[in-house]
Order: C-alpha cells, then structure tokens, then sequence
C-alpha cells in the first residue's frame, strides 16, 4: 500500500506553528526548558536562582532571580521571536560570551505552556507582568509586587502538543533530568547562589562560593566527597589558553562517564575533541572500562570559538582545535604524571570480607582514605634503582638502600614481608602499605622503557645462545610488516629460513627467560593493535605489554633488599600508583583502619 503525498501551495506559517517548530529542537523536555531560564537569569546578572518545580516540571517550572530585570516596555519584544539584548551584530557573535543570544528559548517556552513572566528593575517603583501561550498578538503588561529581578513561571508544559507531552518520563526521571542542570550550572558560577526545590520540598541550596574551601565544599557537595579528597588542582595557562578545576586520581574512576563536567568560558559542552584529550591523558593509568571524573574550565579568546554550532548550545567549535586538544592533554597528562606516594594521595582500601563487621569498620570502609606523607629528598640519593628482575640476590649488587636504622621514613616505608612471594608489605609512618610486586615492577619497567624509547636508544642484552623460533604465516607477516619497529623496542631479530627467526637480543630491562613467549606476544599484540592508533600510541601499547610480560611474575621471591629498591623506585617512577593496565599497584591500611579491625578504642 503506498502513500501519496498531498502537497499544498507555499504559504507562511503562523508564528505559534513558527515557536512550536523551534520548541522541538530548543525545549526537549522540561530539563531544558530549566537551562535556557537559570542561563537567562545567569545573563542578567543574578547572584540568586531560586528553581522551583512541580510534579517533574511537567505542571509547574518556576525560575526566579535578583538579576538586572527587564524594562516594561521590552516584555513584549522579550516574548517574540529573534530578540535579544545580547548581541546586534556578526562580531557580536563571533565573540559573544553570554550563554544565550538565539532569541528562542522564551517565545518557544510560550508556545508550548502558560507562561507568566514578571520582572522589576531597580530603578522602578514596581514590578510588571505578562502572560502568553503563543497565541495572542499583543501582550498587555500589568503592574503586580516583586522583588528587582525576574522570574518566569510554565504552567502545563505541552499542554497543546499532546505527543510531546506523551513522551515525557515518570516525574522522578524528569526531575533528574533537571537536577543534573542545576548541578551543572552550579558548577559554572561558583559566585551565585542557586536554590531547588520540588513538590515544596527543598532539594538543594547552594550559597556562593567565593573561596578556595568554598568552591571545594561546592564541589563536594555536588559531585561527592570522595572526589575533592581524590582528585588534582588543575591551575595552568598557556598564551591564549587557560585550564582549571580538578581531575581524579586514576584510583577515583567509574564505570560510567557520568562526572565529567567540561566548561568553555563558563559554558558547558560536550566535545569529542576535548572527551579525545582526556581519554588519551588516563590512557595507561585507567583501569579497562572505567572512565575518568573531571570538572575542568577552559578559557580562551571567545574570537577562537564558535558557539552557534547547535540550537542547543551543547556543541562548540575550535578554530585551532589540535592547538587546544594538544593543551588538554599535555596538561592533564603531565599532572598525573608527576603524582607520588610523598603527596597527599588517595589509595583504595581493602574490600572487607566479613559477613558481619563493626559499624566503625563499615563507615571506615565508605570513605576515602588521604596518604599525607612527608618526602625527605635525601633517600633518593642513597636509593638504587630495582632495575631488573635478575638481579644478583647479594648485598654487594648495590648500594644499601635507607633503611630504618637510619631514622628517616621514605613514603612508601620500609619492607617487613613478602606475603605469598606476591605481596610486600611494608611499615610506613601512616600504617601498612601493602604492594602487589608485579603491577609495581611493570609499572617501572614500562616508565623507563617509554623514556628509552622516546630518546631513541633502548638498550639490548645479547643471548648467549640466540634462540630459533618458528613462527606461523600470520606470525611472519606480521614480523615483516614490523621489522623496524622492533628494532626501535632494543629486539635483535633476524629471518634464518622459511617461517624462521632467530632472537639474538632482548631489551636489557626484561627478563632473560621466556624470550621466545616474549616475541610471540609481542608479534600478537601488533597484530592486535592495527593501523588505527597512532604509531607512538601504538608503541606504547606494545611496550606497555612488554613490560608487563618481562616484569617479576608472582610465586618469585624477593630478599629485603630487592623489596624495598622497589619501593624506591616507586617513589620514583611516574604513574606509580597503577600498572600499565590501571590496576593499584599498592594501597594503604592505616593505624585508625587498623584499630577498627580489632575494636580498639571502642
């Protein structure tokens, strides 16, 4: 059965049809009509947003503000279609830093509810009010009482579009919906105050936020404790570019990207440039499947951005986007790159295994648990490096690292046990640090190879007998294709016959045992890797995987010597806190922790 399309003569659209059109890409959901009203308030000036909402907003959305108000004679230009006070021509675009400047979102909220917009301005005795639902010609301002400020009420929202209304969620989804916009846009001014309250009941009350504690409180509160505890300053400016906020510690992740808050100018955006540079700053730090938490500011000359990229303002575009992908991620990278145990950092904490346990416990188990530990500079001078998992078993292999005779605490304390040959611990001046010796060693293993490779001279240990593999056709095409690469990673590879090679030399770094495992994973894992990385990123893979195969295995055991060189070293070692692969590669049980265990002091 086919259709036959009815086409009519071209005629002009009413303007309600005309608002309705637009309140389909402006106002989504009552969420977004929320955003446009505190962004509006936000415009003016207000240092005050009080949201008030009702059954999900689907009956009653109400924004009031102190901002600047709005002229009686301007409310009925305020309610038509392209007017704004925000900008009067192109360059006024081209640099505007005002959330709104489209002229829709209110014309579009009229056409679609039974709005009420009053507002006073200082200099007048009292306040004026209209009301619209898009469909009368000229509004007729009244005089009611009102503080200076402005609030806009919707009443029924899509009262006159049923299939809209249709697909609106329950009343609890809808005001998550809104509740996260608040949340974000409390995020973007610290300096105003913003108030939520729905069905009466009061949700959330923000005052600003004017100092360092204060933001940090704000932070806090919105995003979670734990996060301000587990997470980095971010403070840095380069020419044109500016970048604050937080980022988490790797250990602080979840499974989900629902605590990543990125701000251009104090507006909000979802970028996949910008998601790029930070995915690619936690690449080898984050544990698989987890995403990282941020709340970052980007300022940049409003002229080197384009902010009419989508009716809902959410997308932005860069006129130098490499110059600022390469700024987020060199940055952010850098930050956590030079993380150490000496600094005020957060560890994961045992999982408890106790069906019944005390409620300290429990309580203790719920929070985060800050390392502040002081890093005295001169162990590192006394510290040799735990450079390979070979190494001679004998004192006279090193200089004699600090020990606890010698009164100093290094950070990471010193080694009291080799638990199942897989686990040091070790007694540190905070408690017990507990460090699982393969993620540890893989760790710097792959730091120092990295450093290596990118000065372009890893250094090879020749085998006394080479070894002859023999390899699959896949196998050998894929040794073909990479050959030089190879070369690069300090392996001596060469063809002794058909589907044949013959290793003669492995990176100093690895272990001497399993070199023919070793090349067999190396040749999987390019042939794994592919063509769509770059050719660094893909060879920090491949190393990372190296480091990983060549580094101390579990069931090896370590002499009191050899554990606590690498405990050195990992003060030491950039990204110490995670493997290749993001796991912890050690955590912290403190005296307090340790007390609770044993209802001390209860």
């Amino acid at each position: 059965m086919s259709t036959v399309l009815k086409l009519m003569s071209i005629q002009q659209l009413p303007p309600q049809l005309i608002n309705q059109i637009a309140a389909g890409e402006v106002i989504e959901r009552p969420a977004s009509a929320v955003k446009e009203l505190v962004e509006n308030s936000l415009d003016a000036g207000a240092t005050q947003v009080v949201v008030e909402i009702e059954e999900g907003g689907s009956r009653l959305i109400r924004v009031s503000d102190n901002g600047s108000g709005i002229n009686k004679s301007d409310l009925d230009l305020a309610l038509s279609r392209h007017a704004t006070s925000k900008i009067g021509s192109l360059h006024d675009l081209e640099s505007v830093l005002s959330f709104g400047f489209r002229g829709e979102a209110l014309p579009s909220m009229s056409s679609v509810s039974r709005l009420t917009l009053t507002s006073r301005q200082a200099n007048e005795n009292a306040a004026w009010c209209v009301k619209a639902d898009g469909t009368e010609a000229e509004l007729d301002p009244v005089p009611v009482a009102h503080p200076v400020g402005t609030s806009v009420e919707l009443r029924e929202l899509f009262y006159n579009t049923p299939a809209r209304r249709k697909f609106l969620k329950t009343d609890k989804t809808e005001f998550g919906h809104i509740e996260t916009v608040v949340k974000r846009m409390a995020l973007s001014r610290f300096d105003v105050g913003f108030s939520l309250k729905h069905n009466q009941r009061q949700v959330m009350d923000l005052k600003p936020a004017l100092t360092n504690e204060q933001k940090d409180h704000r932070v806090g509160l919105l995003c979670g404790d734990g996060f301000v505890h587990e997470s980095i300053d971010v403070d840095v400016i380069n020419g044109d570019l500016a970048l604050q906020g937080w980022v988490g510690l790797p250990t602080y992740s979840r499974s989900q990207a629902d605590m990543q808050f990125f701000y251009v100018n104090g507006r909000l955006i979802r970028d996949k440039l910008i998601n790029h540079a930070v995915r690619l700053a936690y690449q080898d730090v984050l544990f698989h499947g987890r995403h990282p938490v941020y709340v970052l500011y980007l300022s940049i000359d409003p002229t080197l951005v384009d902010v009419n990229a989508h009716p809902a303002k959410l997308e932005v575009r860069f006129r130098e986007s490499k110059a600022v992908h390469d700024f987020v991620y060199r940055r952010i990278k850098q930050l956590l790159t030079d993380v150490r145990p000496s600094d005020h950092y957060t560890v994961k904490t045992l999982e408890p295994t106790l069906t019944e346990m005390p409620s300290t416990y429990a309580d203790m188990q719920q929070r985060p648990i800050p390392m502040p530990i002081s890093e005295p500079s001169s162990n590192y001078n006394r510290a040799e490096p735990f450079s390979s998992p070979n190494m001679s078993s004998s004192a006279s292999a090193f200089k004699m690292p600090v020990t606890q005779d010698s009164g100093e605490a290094p950070p990471m304390g010193f080694a009291i046990a080799h638990l199942h040959n897989t686990y040091i611990l070790a007694e540190s001046e905070s408690g017990l640090v507990l460090v699982d010796t393969h993620a540890a060693h893989e760790r710097i293993v792959y730091e120092k190879m990295k450093k290596q490779y990118d000065a372009g001279d890893m250094p090879s240990q020749p085998l006394l007998i080479p070894e002859k593999i023999q390899l699959s056709d896949e196998e050998m095409l894929v040794f073909e294709q990479h050959q030089s690469m190879l070369d690069g990673f300090g392996l001596n590879l060469s063809v002794s016959g058909p589907n044949t090679i013959l290793i003669r030399a492995i990176p100093v770094l690895l272990a001497v045992e399993g070199a023919e495992a070793l090349v067999r994973n190396i040749l999987t894992d390019l042939a794994q890797t592919g063509e769509s990385n770059s050719i660094k990123e893909a060879c920090y893979e491949v190393l990372g995987n190296m480091a990983c195969h060549g580094s101390i295995r579990a069931n090896r055991r370590l002499t009191e010597i050899e554990m606590n060189a690498l405990l050195r070293d990992m003060e030491q070692t950039d990204n110490s806190g995670q493997c290749n692969h993001g796991r912890p590669t050690w955590v912290l049980l403190n005296a307090k922790q340790l007390d609770s265990l044993f209802l001390r002091g209860q």
